[in-house]
């Protein structure tokens, strides 16, 4: 995800994005040009056509193109700022359980456990939803919970299901009581409905027919324009031809890249930062080492 400064108006005219759009675009704003600069020349050098050309039919065109790309970049930003909640309830969730767990477990290797296993969490549900893995991001407690969880076709559930069974465990120990239990067992409901929800909005897809359509419409509006401008305009309607299609298509461009806002483009949400902020609140919070020393009774210096 790009940071940048929203008071800098000259700094975003010659953005690195703005590069990014011009290089998607290059080719078809070469061919664009090509065709209207050989239109220009079939009409007047070659059939020679004698015409005066009118852009009452695209203006109405224009306007309802407009209010397609308003509608189709408004539904791709709000699958974008879902996903940003999501992830932002999540940043909450492993807080919250990891206080809890701070708060409720006493022995060292369960509070150890949940402070490898709450990050490994939310790696997995990161690379989950980019359909990769990368094991070095994510610690574990011996071979067997490796193994375990690189096999998994669904890495994500099959973290929450070991530490919810061993939750579980702690209960039927007596370490924990059951109105903990039940605390414990809302926080981790909470990951199963985050994980949910951005698979939804990963597998559903803006409709084929209605981003066909829209496509559809750009191309024919572009290709039909030439014809309205070459005899009114000459050569010059091949800049603004092809300007034309520069705005629209990188309108497009930009909804199609944030309608799924958990992959790696550079306008998606910045889900790597946000895990590794994570593991770090996990690891403050659920402190092993000075809890360890103060039940032997050692001073400490403070965490506040």
């Amino acid at each position: 995800m790009i940071k940048y400064n929203p008071k800098t108006y000259v700094g975003h005219i010659f953005s690195v994005y703005s590069r990014h759009v011009m290089r998607a675009l290059l080719p078809m704003i070469l061919i664009v040009g090509s065709f209207t600069a050989s239109v220009e020349y079939v009409m007047k050098e070659i059939i020679k056509l004698q015409y005066q050309g009118t852009l009452a039919f695209h203006s109405i065109l224009g306007i309802i193109l407009g209010l397609f790309l308003v509608i189709r970049t408004n539904t791709a930003y709000d699958r974008w700022w879902e996903g940003r909640k999501l992830w932002g309830a999540l940043v909450n969730d492993c807080r919250n359980l990891s206080i809890k767990i701070n708060a409720f477990i006493q022995n060292p290797d369960d509070r150890h456990f949940f402070r490898i296993l709450i990050p490994n969490l939310v790696f997995s549900m990161k690379e989950h939803l980019r359909e990769s893995i990368k094991v070095g991001e994510m610690e574990f407690n011996d071979v067997e919970m490796k193994n375990a969880i690189i096999k998994s076709k669904h890495r994500p559930n099959i973290i929450n299901r070991m530490m919810y069974l061993r939750i579980q465990q702690l209960r039927e120990k007596g370490d924990i009581t059951q109105e903990q239990f039940w605390v414990l067992d809302k926080e981790m409901k909470g990951f199963t409905d985050i994980i949910g929800a951005c698979e939804r909005i990963k597998n559903t897809p803006i409709p084929y027919s209605y981003s066909m359509f829209i496509k559809k419409f750009v191309f024919f509006y572009i290709n039909s324009l030439p014809f309205a401008l070459v005899w009114g305009y000459g050569y010059w309607s091949v800049p603004i031809v092809v300007s034309i299609f520069y705005f629209l298509f990188s309108i497009e461009l930009i909804a199609e890249e944030i309608e799924d806002p958990f992959g790696t483009d550079i306008n998606d949400l910045p889900l790597d930062e946000l895990a590794v902020k994570i593991r770090n609140n996990v690891r403050e919070i659920i402190d092993t080492e000075n809890y360890v020393y103060k039940k032997m009774g050692v001073k400490t210096k403070s965490l506040v």
